[in-house]
């Protein structure tokens, strides 16, 4: 390997390589481009110190604009975005960590809608056909006819199998009246199909609201004393 692979000049080029491959790992486009950008930028400081091919240094400018261009763009759509108090709640639980543009975009997927008392949400054995937030109300978790669980506001009904398709383990009815956040199981699965970075957020607070639903119903069963044979 020639010596000047491990001059000053050198391994500054090989590390905007190296961060060019970082770049290609995260899910989320926000952190691909800022990968792009840094690596563009450490190429062109490399070329600036030692000035030898002016064609590579005016593409690694371009690319090095055309990203803060984008990444300029992303900040100032975000900063445009706005959500009503009712949405907000769901930011912090289904939406963690999402870019507020995208937030905005995954909750237009979905619609508000009121619910009164003895509604069935879901139903044991059909498929689940929609996926619910339940901003404010109670509902009453039953199987085979008796009471196993329960969902309060903040809650997400249906996660567990709305993206599988697969029968629901248990029905869902409104105790109280109620208001939701509403999203068609057909629509959401296209929709996370194509926006991978929304998927993930979404499938980990699916996981987070699944642990936090057994440890309720594990806490419930201790409180009456436990499973009886």
């Amino acid at each position: 390997m020639s010596d000047s692979a491990f001059s000053g000049v050198g391994l500054l080029t090989q590390f905007s390589y190296l961060l060019l491959i970082f770049a290609m790992f995260p899910a989320r486009l926000f952190w691909v481009r800022m990968g792009v950008m840094l690596s563009a930028a450490v190429a062109v400081v490399a070329g600036l110190i030692e000035y030898r091919d002016p064609v590579a240094l005016f593409w690694q400018v371009m690319l090095l604009l055309v990203n803060i261009g984008l990444l300029a763009r992303f900040a100032y759509r975000n900063a445009r975005v706005r959500f009503n108090a009712e949405e907000r709640p769901i930011l912090d639980t289904m939406l963690a960590g999402l870019p507020a543009v995208r937030a905005r975009h995954f909750l237009d997927q979905g619609f508000w809608l009121n619910g009164q008392a003895g509604e069935v949400l879901i139903r044991e054995g059909d498929p689940v056909s929609h996926l619910f937030y339940l901003a404010a109300g109670e509902a009453k978790v039953t199987s085979a006819g008796k009471q196993v669980g329960f969902c309060r506001a903040g809650d997400l009904i249906g996660e567990v199998t709305v993206l599988s398709g697969d029968q629901a383990s248990a029905t869902v009815t409104l105790d109280s009246p109620a208001r939701m956040w509403c999203a068609p199981a057909r629509t959401l699965k296209l929709y996370l199909d194509a926006h991978h970075d929304v998927r993930h957020a979404v499938e980990m607070s699916f996981a987070a609201a699944l642990r936090h639903k057994l440890r309720a119903t594990n806490q419930a069963v201790a409180a009456a004393g436990g499973v009886r044979a």
